[in-house]
């Protein structure tokens, strides 16, 4: 048989192409890709146990929700402050002149420019050793089929090699592409906010008037004279606040204000997980003219001329956020799923034993933007105590080797509206990090990795497992009854309290 000399060329450069690829490669113990809140602790944490650790982040901040999407009004855990959340906040505090200082806003205990924050992660991080690379992608992903952990290219052209990947990403994205199996509940996502912080300048910023405007997606946001006030609630059973009130809402410590207004405000209903990355951008410029919209009704209607975006925290042509307030991701089915039931009653099954994160927020849906709302807005999820999650919800099932450690983790639909708040997501991250540290050192696959072991590293850095407030992280014996609590030595008793549910060990009066 006659051989075609283009053939065996092909051949050679195939494989000088697979040798470039895996010999000139950079190594890192566990690459976070996406510096999302929980993406942030993950790198944190991995880098103080000793992992050899890279973030890839397509923007120029860290922090994810908490920074780069605006939201910089924690909710919940004020007195649950713990590992790099309460490291977080003290950060904070230090930096305005101490905790009553957060307090700017009636939103929130704790409130703050969302380039402080972005300060604070990046200098966690620096502190840790995390290299960090922003401005950079994820081009494409393998696993490894010869050993442990994944093969990567970047968007910058790099080939970077990891034991262990966690998806930090805001929309899970990239456990997606991995194979990690959806958790599918068949539910509709929240309503997301492209939110906007604005500035009280010393004349009129009128902007103009933005594309497909119109004032009555706005006139029911508070009490003013274009409002249809049914008993001092909106059509839809909102209630009216004062335009006063409703801009107080999240005033921040440098006197900013953050518009993330619930009330005919800046929610936006899109069903964007189904979409392509062209009709995503496409929603998301809707969902920035819906905002543009608000603020200008807030102009032109409530007489609010000198307040306008602020020009000096985000680095974007338009002052808004570097991407929206996502409150859904794409969730996977995990080694341990978290759900309402559970959070109702956490010593119904073993889960509590495998607690490594705390959140004492209620379960919060916004659904008031989508077409539906009357069916999902009034769901009747009802009160729920301060909770737990396991360890296993940010292990997928199938794929060996990745993390999760952001909103995609697997939690049900329901719960998902209280395990999405920030404070939940840093806990969680952190809890990746130090599996992923302890994974990566010993060879092991996360699956493989007791609980116990991962329990003990983010005991010695300050964490809470269990929701008990009888002790802080700094009181003797702290540690005693955090691991009593995971051994089911000692059980809490758990009880809604508004907007800050608890748990405690010995129930005060």
């Amino acid at each position: 048989m006659h051989l075609s000399p283009i053939r065996p060329l092909l051949t050679i450069l195939a494989l000088l192409s697979s040798l470039t690829f895996y010999g000139c490669q950079e190594r890192y113990d566990v690459v976070v890709v996406g510096g999302g809140a929980g993406g942030t602790a993950a790198a944190v944490e991995a880098a103080r146990c000793g992992a050899r650790t890279l973030v890839v982040e397509e923007g120029p901040w860290l922090g994810g929700v908490l920074t780069s999407a605006g939201v910089s009004a924690i909710d919940g855990n004020y007195r649950l402050r713990g590992g790099i959340f309460g490291a977080f906040c003290d950060s904070l505090a230090g930096r305005y002149g101490g905790y009553e200082a957060l307090r700017s806003g009636w939103v929130s205990n704790i409130l703050f420019n969302p380039r402080v924050g972005a300060e604070i992660f990046a200098n966690m991080a620096c502190e840790a050793g995390v290299a960090v690379r922003f401005g950079t992608g994820l081009s494409s992903l393998e696993q490894r089929k010869d050993a442990k952990g994944w093969q990567l290219r970047l968007s910058d052209g790099a080939r970077v090699r990891a034991k262990i990947l966690i998806d930090g990403t805001e929309l899970g994205d990239v456990a997606a592409a991995a194979g990690a199996i959806p958790l599918d509940d068949g539910r509709t996502v929240q309503d997301l906010t492209y939110v906007a912080i604005l500035k009280e300048y010393d004349h009129d910023v009128l902007l103009p008037e933005p594309a497909s405007y119109d004032p009555e997606n706005y006139r029911n946001c508070c009490l003013n004279p274009l409002a249809q006030d049914t008993d001092g609630n909106n059509p839809k059973g909102q209630k009216l606040w004062s335009p006063a009130m409703m801009l107080s809402y999240g005033r921040l410590p440098d006197g900013h204000l953050m518009l993330n207004w619930p009330i005919e405000g800046n929610d936006f209903y899109v069903d964007y997980l189904k979409m392509a990355p062209a009709g995503r951008a496409q929603a998301f410029r809707a969902a920035k003219d819906h905002t543009l919209g608000f603020v200008y009704f807030l102009q032109q209607e409530l007489g609010f001329t000198r307040l306008g975006i602020a020009d000096d925290i985000f680095p974007t042509e338009d002052g808004l956020p570097l991407f929206p307030y996502f409150r859904e991701a794409r969730r996977i089915a995990g080694r341990d799923t978290m759900t309402l039931e559970a959070a109702r009653h956490p010593y119904a099954s073993d889960r509590f034993t495998r607690a490594v994160a705390v959140g004492d927020y209620p379960v919060d849906h916004h659904h008031y933007q989508n077409p539906d709302w009357q069916a999902l807005a009034h769901q009747g999820f009802g009160p729920v105590p301060s909770f737990s999650v396991p360890l296993g919800v940010v292990i997928p099932v199938e794929v060996e080797d990745l993390l999760v450690a952001d909103k995609a983790v697997s939690v049900d639909w329901a719960m998902n509206g209280a395990v999405r708040l920030q404070p939940v997501l840093l806990g969680m991250g952190q809890a990746a990090g130090a599996l992923a540290a302890l994974a990566a050192a010993s060879g092991r696959h996360p699956a493989q990795v007791p609980a116990a072991e991962v329990q003990a590293i983010l005991l010695d850095h300050g964490c809470y497992l269990l929701p008990f407030l009888d002790l802080k992280p700094e009181d003797p014996g702290f540690r005693q009854l955090q691991e009593q609590g995971i051994r089911g030595e000692v059980r809490g008793t758990g009880r809604s309290v508004g907007w800050a549910n608890e748990t405690w060990v010995h129930l005060p009066d």
